[in-house]
C-alpha cells in the first residue's frame, strides 16, 4: 500500500483544529475562574463573619489578583489564537484553495462585526474589574476600617492595595481600545 503523501492545506488545516481546541479548552478554563472567583469571595467573606476576624478579608486580595492574572492571560491566548487564524492561517488556505473572494473561516471575522460588540467588550471590562479588582478593594476597605489594625498587617494590606490597582490598570489597558488584541474568540 503506497504511502500517501501530507500537503499543505492538510497541514494548516490540522494546524487550525489544533488552534480551535485550545482556544476552546481556555475558553472555557477562563470563563470558569469567573464563578472560582465568587465561590472565594462568597467563601472568605462568610469565614471572615462568623469568626467576626476582618483581617481574614486581607486572604482576598492576593487570590484575586492571581485569579485574575490567570484570566487575563487565558484571555490574551484566546486572542492571539483568533487574530493568528485571521492573519496567518486563513490567508495561506484560502490562496491554496483558491477561495471565491480570498475568504475562509469567515467566523472568524464576522462576528467581529456585531453592531453590540463594544458594549460587550465594555461590560465585560466592568465585569472584570468588578470581580478581580472592586471586591478586594472592598475588603480592604472594610479591613481598615475595622479599627485597631497591627502595622504588619497594615503594610500587607498597602502591599495588596498596589497589587489590584496594577491588576486593575492591567485589565483596563487590555480592553482598551477594544481592538485587535481582544477576546472574542
Amino acid at each position: 500500500m503506497p504511502e500517501r503523501d501530507v500537503t499543505v492545506g492538510q497541514l494548516l488545516l490540522s494546524e487550525y483544529q489544533t488552534l480551535k481546541d485550545e482556544q476552546k479548552t481556555r475558553i472555557g478554563f477562563r470563563d470558569n475562574l469567573l464563578y472560582v472567583t465568587l465561590t472565594v469571595v462568597a467563601a472568605v467573606i462568610a469565614a471572615a463573619a462568623q469568626a467576626r476576624q476582618p483581617a481574614m478579608l486581607l486572604a482576598l486580595p492576593p487570590v484575586c489578583v492571581v485569579l485574575g492574572w490567570t484570566y487575563l492571560v487565558n484571555d490574551q491566548k484566546i486572542s492571539a489564537i483568533g487574530a493568528y487564524v485571521r492573519a496567518e492561517l486563513a490567508p495561506r488556505l484560502a490562496a491554496l484553495a483558491r477561495a471565491e473572494g480570498g475568504e475562509v473561516f469567515r467566523w472568524e471575522a464576522a462576528h467581529r462585526r456585531d453592531a453590540r460588540r463594544l458594549s460587550r467588550k465594555i461590560v465585560q471590562c466592568v465585569v472584570d474589574l468588578l470581580a478581580f479588582c472592586v471586591v478586594p478593594s472592598s475588603a480592604l476597605v472594610v479591613f481598615w476600617a475595622g479599627g485597631d489594625v497591627p502595622a504588619g498587617l497594615v503594610a500587607v494590606s498597602v502591599l495588596e492595595a498596589a497589587a489590584v490597582t496594577g491588576l486593575g490598570v492591567c485589565v483596563v489597558q487590555y480592553a482598551v481600545p477594544f481592538g485587535a488584541g481582544d477576546a472574542d474568540g
